[in-house]
């Protein structure tokens, strides 16, 4: 457990990938982003909040989920996946959040790596000894790396406050209802008459 004052500058290092099959798989859900960078700023000096995402082929739901990261107060970078001869994908921004993070390492108090991911490790020690750099890593518990979560100045179990930082899971097989189009007036009918015979 770490000292948080209001005077300690702070970075915000978000491994969106990380965080999106993370939630999904352990609670068919999402990450609340905005309600994340609120809890480990913690009042302190926010110098930067950087979401590092994959930009796949298809647009539609990625596009809204990099607009609500920018929404939330976070500078987005973008990297585009890529697709192997043969069909193998790749996307991953952990040379870059590591860049990142010793760049920033000199600049502010405390590192905070929203990631479970273990090829941090070097990067989380290089910053404590070499910058004297705080490190604070938040991630699910159950799915990030034990050395990642025991080198860390401090460690934040999403699972701890899912409340807070998760959005509310919506039931399985459960869309969300379409509105149903306004009901048609009646329709008037004249009166009936008894046709005239001769």
């Amino acid at each position: 457990m770490i000292v948080r004052n209001p005077d300690q500058r702070v970075a915000v290092l978000v491994d969106s990938q990380n965080m999106y099959y993370s939630a999904r798989n352990l609670f068919n859900t999402k990450v609340n982003f905005k309600a994340l960078l609120k809890h480990v700023v913690h009042g302190r000096l926010l110098v930067r909040a950087i979401a590092y995402v994959i930009k796949a082929p298809e647009g539609g739901e990625k596009v809204n989920f990099f607009e609500a990261l920018n929404e939330a107060g976070f500078e987005v970078k973008e990297k585009e996946l890529t697709v192997f001869l043969g069909g193998a994908k790749k996307g991953d921004w952990d040379l870059g959040i590591a860049m990142d993070a010793i760049r920033l390492g000199n600049k502010v108090d405390s590192i905070v790596l929203v990631t479970g991911d273990g090829d941090f490790c070097p990067v989380v020690n290089y910053l404590q000894q070499s910058l004297g750099c705080l490190v604070e890593v938040v991630a699910f518990k159950h799915t990030a790396n034990r050395q990642l979560i025991e080198m860390a100045d401090d460690f934040t179990n999403i699972e701890d406050h899912k409340a807070e930082l998760l959005f509310r899971p919506r039931p399985a097989g459960t869309r969300k209802p379409k509105e149903m189009p306004p009901a048609m007036p009646p329709v008037s009918k004249p009166p009936f008459k008894k046709p005239y015979l001769a």
